[in-house]
């Protein structure tokens, strides 16, 4: 059993669509880092308390990169973890610069080496306000398509899929975790929903084929099936890269209506979640209290 969750309150959120990610991490890092501050001392509007970055923002996106750029992080949930000592400098930026910023940190997704199997993840952490590291999430479904004259893609090829599902408790929200593929299957936000998350955001990093078709749907679908905010942060897109991104990175609420939408280029999107939508949405539309589990299975269950 899931444990209560915190009671969704108005809160404001920035998304990064992160540019110039290319293949020195170093400099990856250090822009990230640049970026992040400058979307925690936002000077034209509320200060965010969340702040997310996307997919892959560490390194080049692309099945060979993974072994090459993939770091080991060592995190077991409800186990002490000093970020500072970790053996990934990833970790060690993202935890240093959500302490510095005072802000909730979703930073993104990086290549995970496991040490104990060597098996490679895509991975997202979680770091609060003061520089814990509170969530660890590992892309359960890999983006495996073959879209004939278009795009074939096999993350299989060198990542293995997680096998748990994952949120996170804030003062403001309970938020569930998703990377990429994973919206495309209803079942993960749902089982999060049921279990009292009120947001869910999604690392992505969509490409030119599917997300003119399915980017802004799917998680519009995803928040009206759930009634909850949902929103995906993608990484720019460079036609220079190996992988084009989409990019529009998007936030969605309750009732499916588009909150903000970056546009293709290296940008940051403010966001407020105001609570009262979620309410009017669920007291408006009771399907919360309107399921029929006589008739069909409850997935999270």
């Amino acid at each position: 059993m899931a444990s209560s969750a915190p009671t969704l309150k108005s809160f404001n959120l920035a998304l990064i669509q992160l540019g110039q990610v290319g293949s020195d991490k170093t400099k990856n890092l250090a822009h990230a880092r640049e970026r992040i501050l400058e979307a925690a001392s936002r000077k034209d509007g509320p200060k965010p308390q969340l702040i997310v970055l996307p997919e892959c923002f560490n390194s080049p996106y692309g099945a060979t990169h993974f072994p090459a750029y993939a770091e080991t992080i060592g995190y077991k949930p409800g186990e002490p973890y000093d970020p500072s000592k970790s053996e990934s400098n990833t970790v060690k930026m993202l935890s240093s610069v959500a302490k510095e910023t005072g802000t909730w940190l979703l930073g993104g997704t990086i290549p995970e080496r496991e040490a104990s199997t060597g098996n490679l993840y895509n991975t997202a952490t979680v770091y609060s306000p003061r520089g814990e590291l509170v969530a660890l999430y590992r892309k359960i479904h890999l983006f495996d398509i073959d879209i004939p004259g278009k795009i074939t893609f096999k993350e299989s090829e060198t990542l293995t899929g997680g096998d748990s599902l994952s949120y996170f408790d804030t003062e403001f929200a309970r938020v569930g975790l998703g990377i990429c593929y994973d919206v495309r299957f209803p079942e993960l936000a749902a089982v999060g929903a049921r279990k009292g998350c009120q947001v869910f955001i999604y690392p992505s990093a969509f490409n030119l084929t599917t997300g003119p078709l399915h980017w802004q749907l799917l998680q519009r679908a995803r928040a009206v099936d759930n009634q909850v905010f949902f929103g995906m942060c993608s990484p720019a897109r460079d036609l220079s890269a190996g992988y084009h991104a989409w990019g529009h990175s998007l936030m969605v609420d309750p009732m499916g209506a588009v909150l903000a939408e970056a546009g293709h280029e290296e940008d940051i999107i403010h966001v407020h979640i105001d609570p009262q939508v979620f309410e009017n949405a669920r007291a408006g539309i009771p399907v919360t209290t309107q399921r029929r589990f006589d008739v069909y299975p409850d997935v999270s269950a």
